[in-house]
């Protein structure tokens, strides 16, 4: 028996291949983009028997059921998960013959009101267990996607959950779902797989000496997170197209005329791209792992995208990062920004030395806390939309912690109207190693 962890760096997530000894695999909480775990399937000769979620996915589409239709793979989820699609329902308790090993479904609410958490025996010998968003990595995943009234109540289910888990030997394995860099709460730089031992050794929520030290501890680290998390679960619920996702071609009068209705522009080309000029209105958004996070966050998932690129990126990437967060785009500027006619726009980019003036830092708020530039404003790339009368006018250099987002922000204040504003090619340690001085800390 091996379990291979496929790794999104992207969205911060693990899905699992098992490899059952028999030509069989089981897959568990695969994204519904499955290049990677088909190609990991295909290097080891192995079929997919078994496709196992261990709850309603909010941060990504699943690949279960199209697993099951594409290749026959028997579904194992939460009966209480409802699924309007086939399936197998679990209850806490129940097993899994997978013919020699054993899945035993756990019931571990938290993270979600149905979430189950499943146990890989080999006769009456824990192996492992894959625990979604219950236990994580040095934390436990948010307990705040469903409702604010509920968050308190399904933080204080998550402690139960973990302390159930932890009952485990300490050699048992854990193998979480959420790892760095999910919005869905891990800390930075964390191990995507652990054991029970050493999560009880190192996890800080472990070493809560309470119910009430734990649910503060949890609640007191939540971030944000993007709207699309709000959504995503009832289409997992309901069963998620089964389609292969694909970018058509637009000509560039037709994307004027989408464009003069409601369509919106997305420019993934990178920030020193867009910088030399971009088609006005544009949302830079550059492709790159987190692609799919920032299209869920701040496109609407209501409106015709349509997409701005490179020839050298390829569309296929575009399009699957999209898909697995529910978004389908409406097509392509045929033939790229050199098929445009009309006006460009520019960004002046800046290195470190050349800030003399007001920063705007569109960092997440821990980023900024940990060290940001002296009267830095502040306002997360999440929340500015919504916000760009809060922000200074005049010349204005915008940053993050490399110039990404930061790009992304700036197209978002040119739509607002902001005009002389810059990017700042580096971050907060680029800054600080050129002028000799020390970052700010709250």
């Amino acid at each position: 028996m091996t379990v291979v962890p496929v790794v999104d760096e992207g969205l911060g997530n693990s899905s699992y291949l098992v490899d059952l000894g028999d030509g069989r695999a089981m897959v568990v909480d695969v994204s519904v983009d499955l290049r990677s775990p088909a190609a990991a399937l295909e290097r080891r000769g192995l079929t997919v028997a078994f496709a196992a979620d261990t709850h309603l996915h909010a941060d990504f589409l699943s690949g279960a059921r199209r697993l099951s239709v594409q290749q026959g793979a028997q579904v194992l989820a939460s009966a209480d998960g409802h699924r309007q699609f086939g399936h197998r329902g679990l209850h806490d308790g129940d097993e899994v013959d997978l013919g020699g090993l054993r899945l035993r479904a756990l019931g571990t609410p938290g993270h979600t009101h149905e979430h189950l958490a499943f146990l890989l025996l080999d006769g009456d010998r824990p192996l492992g267990v894959f625990t979604g968003g219950s236990l994580i990595v040095g934390a436990a995943a948010r307990t705040d996607l469903v409702s604010p009234d509920q968050t308190e109540s399904l933080a204080r289910a998550q402690y139960a959950s973990l302390q159930r888990l932890i009952e485990f030997p300490d050699d048992v394995a854990v193998w979480p779902t959420h790892g760095a860099g999910s919005f869905c709460s891990a800390p930075p730089g964390a191990d995507r797989v652990s054991t029970i031992g050493r999560e009880k050794a190192t996890n800080s929520l472990l070493q809560a000496d309470s119910e009430d030290a734990f649910v503060k501890e949890l609640l007191g680290s939540l971030g944000s997170f993007p709207p699309y998390f709000l959504k995503l679960a009832e289409t997992n619920r309901r069963g998620p197209t089964v389609v292969d996702p694909s970018i058509e071609r637009l000509p560039a009068a037709t994307v004027r005329s989408m464009l003069a209705q409601d369509a919106e522009l997305i420019d993934v080309r990178p920030t020193w791209d867009f910088s030399a000029g971009h088609i006005p209105g544009a949302l830079s958004i550059p492709l790159r792992a987190v692609f799919a996070s920032w299209l869920g966050w701040l496109a609407p998932d209501d409106r015709p995208l349509i997409v701005v690129r490179r020839p050298d990126q390829d569309a296929a990437e575009i399009a699957w990062q999209a898909a697995k967060i529910g978004y389908r785009l409406a097509g392509e500027l045929e033939g790229g920004l050199e098929a445009w006619d009309g006006e460009l726009t520019r960004t002046r980019l800046v290195g470190p030395g050349e800030i003399d003036g007001a920063v705007l830092d569109v960092r997440q708020d821990s980023e900024f806390e940990a060290g940001h530039l002296p009267r830095a404003q502040h306002i997360e790339l999440g929340a500015l939309a919504g916000r760009t009368d809060e922000v200074r006018g005049g010349s204005l250099v915008v940053m993050c912690g490399h110039g990404e987002r930061a790009m992304t922000a700036a197209s978002l204040l040119e739509r607002a109207g902001h005009r002389d504003l810059a990017v700042l090619a580096g971050g907060t340690e680029d800054w600080a190693a050129v002028r000799g001085r020390d970052l700010e800390t709250t």
